[in-house]
């Protein structure tokens, strides 16, 4: 398959961008540098083409999880096009983001106030402001992945790998102020006993417990009532990170599925099917403190994302788009655990099932995952261990990736020991390192 024109643009890039693109989980070494397309120029409802021409059924990341809907979709698109003719930006406020604010009160009862911004850490960031605003406190428990700011990689200042369990192993707080240090401290999901470890050493000085509302496993023995809890007894507002598991599992916000009840929630990714905008939603007296804190930025009241939100969400509820994600996913599940089974390859599957992913336990990871990608583009599949489900994935769509990868799997067993003399490219890249 020839990819020249991408290969040559990875090339440029790494002399124009460092680390060659703006977010890591879409840098070409991640899946296997020189094999991976790397630039689209067309992509449409679950297909991708490349800047060769190559057309590829995209099973892999799905732009991220950000579209939720499928690629380009019309009933999201016109409205955005309609924007665009109208005007995006003036200097009026566009009546939209009120619009889009009703809208997510509504589907969050518990929730009376928006804020909004165009990206999931920018959101989070705002969130931590009006929550650190509101209890005066500095002090953070975090459980999971809540993006590359400051207030997060800190957590990694002094230690050796506090993020491992939550982002990636190893990564370096370089660039993070050394003053922030002892300022973020991680605790693992459906482990209650670490937070309550940290609300004992620093409960008077903790003002924001954050966690997403579900992670490779739902809830345990009560475990997000036990946050919250112990969020009220230390003062703490309680932010749930909405930002990957939102609109996946129903429409809205996940924790809507176990009856918690947050301060703040944060949504991004999926409530725009690829176009920028985040939401931070929250109760009327937290959310307030956003005035008592300079939280400001010409681009929030840009129109375009506005308009998409509206129009996703929706479309995501009408034509119930979940009941379809979990579907795909548990198939694609199951697909992966016969397969496996059937070529005698141990990989662990996690992840709720619109979010899925596995690993390989008995080869390399890294050049199992590579030579994976590198065969299954031959068939014109983009795929990775990673699927993540967008209603404009088909059956027919499922039933040509179980037929590639039943070949490429069958492949993986008969090399073996041998697997990494047939890369084409370079192994997988393990997590964060530079490119140089």
């Amino acid at each position: 398959m020839d990819i020249n024109k991408s290969l040559e643009l990875q090339l440029h890039a790494k002399d124009r961008i460092p680390g060659l693109c703006q977010l890591l989980s879409k840098r070409p070494d991640q899946f296997s540098w020189g094999v991976w397309p790397g630039y689209f120029s067309k992509a449409k409802g679950a297909k991708v083409w490349d800047l060769d021409g190559n057309e590829y059924l995209d099973m892999s990341i799905s732009g991220i999880g950000a579209t939720v809907l499928g690629y380009a979709d019309e009933d999201v698109d016109n409205p955005v096009k309609w924007a665009i003719d109208n005007g995006v930006a003036s200097s009026l406020n566009c009546p939209e983001e009120v619009e889009l604010a009703d809208l997510l009160c509504e589907l969050h009862p518990w929730a009376q106030m928006c804020r909004f911004t165009r990206t999931g850490g920018e959101s989070m960031m705002v969130a931590i402001r009006i929550a650190r605003a509101y209890t005066g406190k500095d002090k953070i428990a975090f459980c999971g992945y809540h993006g590359w700011h400051d207030w997060y990689l800190a957590a990694n200042i002094g230690t050796e790998n506090a993020l491992g369990e939550h982002l990636l192993s190893g990564l370096s707080p370089c660039g993070v102020p050394s003053s922030l240090q002892g300022t973020a401290f991680p605790f693992r999901y459906n482990k209650i006993s670490e937070l309550e470890e940290i609300v004992s050493k620093h409960g008077k000085e903790l003002g924001v417990i954050v966690m997403e509302p579900i992670r490779n496993r739902p809830p345990e023995d009560g475990f997000l009532n036990k946050v919250r809890a112990l969020a009220d007894e230390c003062g703490a507002v309680l932010i749930i990170d909405e930002i990957s598991a939102g609109f996946r599992l129903n429409p809205g916000g996940a924790h809507l599925l176990f009856d918690l009840t947050p301060d703040i929630a944060v949504f991004s990714k999926a409530i725009g099917n690829g176009y920028s905008i985040s939401a931070v939603i929250g109760k009327s007296n937290v959310m307030q403190a956003a005035q008592k804190s300079f939280i400001s930025s010409t681009n929030w009241t840009e129109r375009v994302g506005f308009t998409a939100a509206i129009a996703t969400i929706k479309k995501y509820i009408a034509v119930k788009a979940h009941e379809h994600l979990i579907a795909l996913g548990e198939h694609v599940q199951d697909v992966w655990a016969r397969i496996a089974n059937k070529n005698n390859i141990d990989i662990e599957i996690s992840g709720i099932a619109p979010l899925s992913h596995f690993s390989y336990k008995a080869f390399d990871p890294y050049v199992a995952k590579a030579y994976m990608i590198q065969e299954m583009l031959e068939y014109g599949v983009l795929s990775s261990t990673i699927f993540y489900p967008m209603y404009s994935h088909s059956n027919n769509d499922m039933k040509i990736y179980e037929e590639a990868l039943n070949k490429v799997f069958a492949k993986i067993q008969k090399f073996n020991n041998e697997l990494e003399l047939k890369l084409k490219g370079k192994k997988s890249a393990a997590g964060f390192a530079r490119i140089s």
